[in-house]
């Protein structure tokens, strides 16, 4: 994958890769964001963080000690989701992304949207 190209192209249907796949193109883009000023580096730290948060505690879920405990973990996999798609819109209103970052502002609406949905059928 090109540095320029954000598109998704591989969406697995395991949720697990989706999240590293996701993460690993945050990753690239806060490469890209260092390369804008001091804003766009500062939010792109919380960026890193959160998508990377979003899949380790996803994963750690699995290793939960009872049904809440995987639930509080799934929880906290949305909570990270929906931070690191917020700022990501922040930084598209701002005029510090651009529509060819759009892919990556959809994939973390779509990952949003599925854990929000996983949270909710599994009691939460």
């Amino acid at each position: 994958m090109k540095q320029s190209d954000w598109s998704i192209p591989e969406k697995p249907y395991d949720l697990r890769e989706r999240l590293v796949n996701f993460a690993a193109i945050c990753v690239r883009l806060v490469q890209y964001l260092h390369t804008k000023g001091p804003i766009a580096a500062e939010l792109s730290k919380q960026i890193l963080t959160a998508s990377n948060s979003a899949g380790a505690n996803y994963e750690e879920a699995d290793d939960g000690s009872s049904a809440r405990d995987k639930l509080a973990k799934r929880r906290i996999a949305l909570r990270e989701i929906k931070e690191t798609h917020f700022r990501l819109r922040v930084l598209r209103n701002s005029g510090l992304l651009s529509e060819k970052h759009d892919p990556v502002i959809q994939e973390s609406l779509e990952l949003k949207r599925i854990l929000a949905k996983i949270v909710l059928n599994s009691g939460g």
